[in-house]
């Protein structure tokens, strides 16, 4: 499978991607704990089906010792019992948030207000950028048909 558009030939898309993975960087060294963002950036990675980045994030939380067993349960959240209370109410923000067409609301005060109580105003703020930040990510891998599986840890960081 060959990509529509090949990012880094393109003098744009190069102008802009080192824009983008230096916002990503930030994020990395944000107070969100970093298990909370590979979740979070895998759960809305599976939400919109980019391959891709479930590559990417899939091997880099297992290189921060994710777990395998919490990494495959995170498309089923709800009903698995190995995540923590803050990590459930960030990846409910992260669905909410990813979802914004089907609940036409938006985030929901129930859970906004559910993770405001795991999470202080800076790590909130990471999260919300976190979850828009994906979204942009993934979008640009799907509309392209960027190919998957031959991501290397680290390769864009």
């Amino acid at each position: 499978m060959d990509a529509r558009l090949n990012y880094f030939s393109d003098p744009t898309a190069d102008k802009f991607l080192k824009h983008f993975m230096a916002a990503g960087k930030a994020l990395k060294s944000s107070p969100l704990p970093t298990a909370t963002q590979e979740l979070v950036a895998l759960r809305v990675s599976q939400i919109n089906g980019c391959a891709v980045c479930i590559d990417m994030h899939t091997k880099e939380a297992a290189a921060a010792g994710e777990t395998s067993a919490r990494l495959h349960l995170v498309a089923a959240w709800r009903e698995a019992t190995v995540f923590t209370e803050a990590e459930r109410a960030a990846l409910e923000l992260a669905e909410e948030g990813t979802r914004v067409a089907d609940a036409a609301g938006g985030v929901s005060d129930e859970v906004w207000a559910n993770a405001a109580k795991h999470y202080d105003q800076e790590q909130l703020t990471a999260l919300v950028i976190l979850v828009s930040f994906m979204n942009t990510a993934n979008r640009l891998n799907i509309m392209t048909q960027q190919p998957a599986g031959n991501y290397e840890l680290g390769q864009f960081h």
